[in-house]
C-alpha cells in the first residue's frame, strides 16, 4: 500500500535528481485512479512490463524510427524516461495501469505529433479520454476542455485544435496503452502509427492539426 509518507521522498528524489516517475506512479495510486474493466482485461499481460529504456543507444537509430525520433523528442525536451524506483517495483507490478500510464507518456505524445507544451498535453489527455482508459479522465476532459483554453489564452488555439484532432485519433485508433511500444523502437514510426490507426486522413481535423504542427515549428525556429 502506497503511503503519504512514500510520496514526499518521491517529492523529494525529484527535487534532489530530477526523478519523476516515482511521483507520476504514486500520484496515480494515491488518487485511486483506476482502468476502465475493458482495459484493465487488455493490460492483463503487460503486469510488469517495463523495459529499460537507453536513449543513448535509441539516437543511434535511423532517422525516422520511433526509438529515433523517441530519443529526439526526450533530449530536445530535456526529460529522462520516466522509470519506478526499486522499492515500488511489487506495487508497480501489481498495478498495470499506473505503470503503462506512467512510463509510456512521452511516447504518446511522439506517436501522436503533440508537443510538450500545454497545448500537447491536453491532446493527449483528449486521446486517453476518447480510448476510455478511466473514468476520472473521462469526467474531467470537459472541464479541462473549458478552463485550459481560458487560463492559457496564448495557446487556445491549438488546445481546441489539439483537443478535436486527439478526440478522432482516441476513437479510431487501437488501444494505444495496450500495444507494446518500446518492442518496436527500430521500425519505422510512419508504419506503426498506420498500423494503430493513429494517422488522420482526408479531413479538415488533419489538416487543423497539421496546421498547428507546422505553426510550431515555425515557433521554434523564430
Amino acid at each position: 500500500m502506497v503511503s503519504i509518507k512514500r510520496f514526499i521522498k518521491s517529492i523529494r528524489d525529484y527535487y534532489a535528481e530530477g526523478q519523476v516517475g516515482d511521483i507520476a506512479f504514486l500520484k496515480i495510486k494515491l488518487l485511486g485512479l483506476s482502468a476502465t474493466p475493458e482495459l484493465l482485461a487488455q493490460l492483463q499481460d503487460l503486469a510488469g512490463y517495463a523495459p529499460e529504456i537507453d536513449l543513448d543507444a535509441l539516437s543511434q537509430l535511423p532517422k525516422g524510427t520511433l526509438g529515433y525520433e523517441y530519443a529526439q523528442h526526450m533530449h530536445k525536451n530535456g526529460i529522462l524516461p520516466l522509470v519506478i524506483s526499486p522499492d515500488l517495483q511489487i506495487e508497480a507490478q501489481q498495478a498495470p495501469f499506473a505503470l503503462r500510464y506512467t512510463t509510456t507518456h512521452d511516447m504518446f505524445h511522439v506517436l501522436l505529433g503533440f508537443d510538450t507544451s500545454y497545448a500537447g498535453e491536453v491532446g493527449v489527455f483528449a486521446f486517453m479520454a476518447a480510448q476510455n482508459y478511466s473514468s476520472f479522465i473521462n469526467a474531467a476532459l470537459p472541464i479541462m476542455s473549458k478552463i485550459y483554453p481560458l487560463i492559457f489564452w496564448g495557446q487556445r488555439q491549438s488546445m481546441i485544435a489539439n483537443i478535436q484532432a486527439g478526440k478522432a485519433l482516441g476513437e479510431q485508433a487501437k488501444c494505444l496503452l495496450a500495444y507494446r511500444i518500446e518492442d518496436h523502437w527500430a521500425r519505422p514510426i510512419a508504419d506503426i502509427r498506420s498500423e494503430l490507426g493513429l494517422v488522420l486522413e482526408g479531413s479538415d481535423l488533419a489538416q487543423d492539426m497539421q496546421d498547428n504542427l507546422l505553426y510550431k515549428a515555425a515557433e521554434s525556429i523564430a
